[in-house]
């Protein structure tokens, strides 16, 4: 297959020079900005991976969870009922004031296993991650808005605000996105009752746009960036150390490859408990 020539160039009119591509420097050095940007591209994989991590083992230790309420719950509620049985006996027979004092705390101690949530800290129930942890590693607002009831000085400036930013009054649709923006943040401080806030965007308004000059550099937004991937990191730490430090989770990890066999084997131990227990509660009310 033959390929057509190409046509001649005009003296008259010189072939256009190729242009460099979009953000490349004329002299081909890379930008002052590629080495961030490949910073934030590791940071952002590192994050991913560390997330799959938690969750998974969040997951694990939920499982867990589960089997050993199923498993060893009923036998611990048993122990401690039998425990609070002998001491009643005792001091029934004895009728001594301290007999009596440690048959109240035995009765005391019969009370059911704690719920998944009691064992993480409040960090999640049988369901996963509350609402609140969730929101912690989105960077979003912790607890939802309480309902509030707007004063009236509220509400006039709430008016105030949208009649001079509301996005229908936008001559472009980069001023329109502005105006969204800004939109937003008036309403979220508006459902919150925010008088000071309010003020404060309607005196950030009235500034006008921040001048061009003033916005961060694309170097400045990748740091910020890098500097918020840190700090969710570190809130995936917090979380990750408390399902290591929770009762479940501590007990996971004494037996990470055969965590069902680790149940047999308490529950064979517990059983053995109970049969002692039963036995010594028929001894002292023979």
């Amino acid at each position: 297959m033959t390929t057509p020539e190409a046509e001649p160039t005009s003296p008259e009119t010189p072939e256009e020079p190729a242009r460099p591509e979009e953000g490349a420097r004329p002299d081909g050095a890379a930008r002052p900005e590629e080495r961030l940007e490949k910073a934030v591209r590791a940071a952002e994989q590192a994050l991913i991976e560390y997330e799959i991590a938690v969750e998974t083992f969040r997951v694990e230790v939920e499982n867990f969870s589960r089997l050993h309420h199923q498993k060893l719950g009923p036998m611990y509620a048993r122990l401690d009922e039998l425990d609070a049985l002998i001491a009643e006996a005792v001091a029934a027979r004895s009728g001594d004031p301290e007999d009596l004092r440690k048959a109240d705390e035995a009765r005391a101690r019969v009370l059911p296993m704690p719920d998944v949530e009691e064992l993480f800290h409040g960090w999640m129930d049988g369901d996963g991650l509350f609402p609140e942890a969730a929101a912690m590693l989105t960077d979003q607002t912790v607890r939802p808005p309480q309902r509030v009831r707007p004063s009236d000085e509220v509400r006039k400036l709430y008016r105030e605000l949208v009649r001079k930013a509301h996005p229908d009054l936008a001559q472009d649709d980069k001023e329109r996105e502005r105006r969204d923006e800004f939109i937003t943040r008036v309403n979220a401080a508006y459902g919150r009752g925010d008088e000071a806030s309010l003020r404060e965007l309607l005196a950030e308004w009235e500034a006008g746009p921040v001048p061009e000059e003033l916005r961060p550099t694309p170097s400045e937004e990748l740091y910020a960036r890098l500097e918020w991937l840190a700090r969710r990191k570190e809130l995936l730490t917090v979380v990750a150390q408390d399902l290591e430090e929770s009762a479940i989770g501590s007990m996971l990890k004494l037996a990470p490859d055969d965590p069902d066999r680790f149940l047999e084997e308490i529950a064979e131990q517990l059983l053995a408990q109970v049969a002692e227990r039963e036995a010594e509660l028929e001894r002292v009310t023979a």
